[in-house]
């Protein structure tokens, strides 16, 4: 199979946990992550790293790059497409972040292009139009990185996943206690940042193991 329709088909499949890095100092974050993927259970890695200067994201990004690929994990920067662009992986793009037709002329065939859509379906179908091959809905629950965020319910995921063809991410407050209804409304991926990066990292795996079984579980 071409490397091209192999990436598309992950698109079309993709399912599970959807990790945001967070803003823990770069030692510590980067030994959770290569013990989170050393166990298994990562579907998409984003690289949000709002507090670190573009110089520092350099090496950050390629580290982080040489690690996704080791595990064959599929990477994307959060609303950076001249630095996506820059390495070759995918982005994830806020409204006010740039056009999604500019990242899919851009960016090479079969990366991840994501487009937040808060509670808009319309907002989502204009964005796959475009050439975003998923689309994020949120927030689900109360959250403390985006605290100006509504939250949404889970009727948009229900009709997102009636109407879509393309993978649906929920984000915002999700935790293995929470996310029993949220996938089952329809949510393909869940992003998460604390409910992962914000245990011990002694803690992480068996939360990792938790989540694969709840999306299991799921249907």
């Amino acid at each position: 199979m071409h490397i091209i329709g192999a990436v598309l088909i992950l698109a079309v499949f993709m399912r599970g946990l959807y990790l945001i890095t967070n803003d823990d100092p770069l030692e510590v974050l980067l030994a959770k992550l290569e013990g989170a993927f050393a166990n298994g259970g990562i579907a998409v890695l984003q690289y949000r790293r709002k507090k670190v200067t573009k110089e520092d994201q350099i090496y950050e990004v390629e580290y982080m790059k040489a690690l996704c690929a080791e595990y064959a994990v599929p990477f994307v920067i959060n609303d950076d497409l001249e630095m996506a662009v820059k390495y070759g992986v995918g982005v994830h793009l806020g409204q006010d972040d740039g056009s999604i037709a500019d990242a899919a002329a851009q960016l090479p065939q079969g990366v991840l292009i994501g487009c937040s859509c808060n509670n808009s379906l319309e907002l989502a179908e204009q964005a796959i139009a475009e050439g975003a091959n998923y689309v994020a809905f949120g927030a689900i629950y109360a959250t403390d990185t985006k605290p100006e965020a509504g939250n949404i319910g889970l009727e948009t995921l229900k009709q997102a996943k009636a109407k879509l063809n393309v993978p649906i991410c929920a984000i915002g407050g999700l935790t293995v206690e929470n996310s029993d209804v949220v996938i089952t409304a329809g949510a393909d991926l869940c992003a998460v940042i604390s409910d992962i990066l914000g245990r011990p990292m002694n803690h992480i795996p068996e939360r990792l193991d938790e989540w694969s079984e709840l999306f299991s579980a799921t249907v």
